[in-house]
């Protein structure tokens, strides 16, 4: 009876007789690590965004230079192909969790993970490393493309794009981590990829298009707006780079907590 009683005590503490733990949340971290990597989604997605990047980075230094356009930072050719290449990361955060809902496998993910907020935090973190690393990459090979079409229509100051560089990963990272929250409220690709769109990007389009000062002051706080105040950092901006920042963290909070909400409610 005493054995019983210590296999079931080392059992509730994540132990066995034999001295073996459970995955916790590194366990877990890596799960989604390799389940991300064996579907053909993710390898698309960053090909998709490093072909765009390629191109719209050239096409802007060219266009700046034919129309003569002030000397600007270099990096701002990278943190302008943010406004298309930020879907392709979009997706694919996306595709971390919807990918298994319409397959049915996240029951078995929650089987092995049977602490929510641990599954969600997992993926919402590697979707942010992942996007953050991606992100820098682009801007780097943004910035080098943009500079030749350039020709001397844009300035190489290394701290200021060193900042842009890290900033444009910082966003991507921030709108991967609120997909992966909206992801799970919603639950599906369609609604998931039309929310995130016309929050991130059609929303602030028809606020600017209608005008207004009230439209105009709340386009100051969408996503897109804040990110490109923060990726510029061009002293445009009605509020520091700090506040940006800071603009962007509750919007990535605030999708991560609905999407919670619902795990609790609704898990499979």
């Amino acid at each position: 009876m005493s054995a019983v009683s210590t296999d079931v005590r080392d059992g509730r503490s994540g132990r066995t007789a034999f001295g073996h733990t459970g995955g916790g949340f590194v366990g877990a971290l890596a799960s989604e690590w390799t389940k991300l990597w064996t579907i053909r989604t993710p390898y698309i997605c960053l090909l998709v965004g490093l072909i765009v990047t390629a191109v719209f980075t050239f096409y802007y230094g060219s266009i700046a230079r034919i129309n003569d356009k002030p000397i600007q930072p270099v990096g701002n050719a990278s943190v302008s192909s943010v406004i298309l290449t930020q879907f392709a990361l979009v997706v694919l955060a996306m595709t971390m969790v919807t990918s298994e809902y319409s397959t049915g496998s996240v029951r078995t993910s929650l089987l092995w993970v049977p602490v929510r907020p641990r599954v969600q935090l997992a993926k919402a973190l590697l979707s942010a490393l992942v996007g953050f690393v991606t992100a820098v990459v682009w801007a780097v090979l943004g910035t080098v493309l943009a500079w030749g079409p350039f020709q001397g229509h844009a300035g190489f100051e290394l701290s200021k794009v060193a900042y842009q560089t890290v900033a444009m990963g910082v966003y991507s990272a921030l709108i991967c981590v609120m997909t992966v929250g909206v992801s799970f409220a919603l639950r599906t690709a369609a609604g998931t990829v039309a929310v995130i769109f016309f929050v991130v990007s059609a929303l602030p389009g028809m606020l600017v298009g209608l005008g207004g000062p009230v439209l105009l002051a709340i386009n100051e706080y969408m996503p897109q707006t804040v990110g490109g105040y923060f990726m510029l950092s061009d002293g445009k901006a009605p509020f520091p780079d700090a506040v940006s920042l800071l603009i962007l963290l509750v919007w990535a909070v605030a999708a991560h907590a609905a999407g919670f909400f619902v795990l609790r409610r609704r898990d499979a």
